[in-house]
């Protein structure tokens, strides 16, 4: 569900688990070992940093391509 309006900056999951190339099963599991911390949204509908997430997704391409 995209329809939320969100501050410039920032990510829906949605968004993020495209970015990341993973599922939204895969995001929540990034989060939950704390290589991602939600930014704001609610529970339901976290927000997350486009800052953070593109550090990760530049991090994880590094980790790959090793």
């Amino acid at each position: 569900m995209e329809s939320q309006i969100l501050r410039p900056g920032y990510l829906t999951a949605h968004q993020t688990a495209r970015v990341l190339g993973v599922s939204l099963t895969g995001l929540r599991s990034i989060v939950h070992r704390g290589q991602l911390a939600r930014a704001g949204g609610t529970p339901r509908q976290p927000w997350y940093a486009v800052d953070d997430v593109t550090a990760l997704a530049a991090d994880r391409r590094r980790t790959e391509a090793a």
